[in-house]
């Protein structure tokens, strides 16, 4: 299953107030991702990470990340922390519209160079 992982650039020194709206996060109802009323893709886990000025949200899913992108931009509880990040980033992030949020999702991608998992091995 592929990783995408995606940054943001966060005020230092924020990592409670940050892990306290990560920990209030609302799920998805469901972890499938539909385009056209056919699943396209299944988002399997999340994780976030921080460090200093710096935060990772990692994303492990089957399918087309692009669909996942679409999908976390209509999510009410992926909104509701993107709006609380805001006074915690040290640069904005246009995630108000669906348009905005794909645009910075791809933008905030960082380059996959390997990945492994003892699930591929036969």
């Amino acid at each position: 299953m592929p990783f995408a992982a995606i940054t943001y650039d966060i005020k230092a020194g924020y990592e409670k107030e940050i892990g306290e709206i990560f920990g209030g996060f609302r799920r998805v109802g469901s972890p499938v991702v539909k385009s056209e009323g056919e699943e396209t893709t299944r988002i399997l886990a999340t994780a976030v990470f921080i460090r200093d000025a710096t935060m990772v949200r990692v994303i492990e899913y089957e399918g087309d990340l692009q669909d996942v992108a679409r999908f976390m931009a209509s999510q009410p509880g992926v909104q509701e922390v993107e709006r609380k990040l805001a006074p915690y980033l040290t640069r904005p992030r246009d995630t108000g519209t669906p348009e905005g949020f794909i645009a910075t999702f791809n933008r905030s991608l960082l380059t996959c160079l390997t990945q492994i998992s003892a699930r591929d091995a036969t």
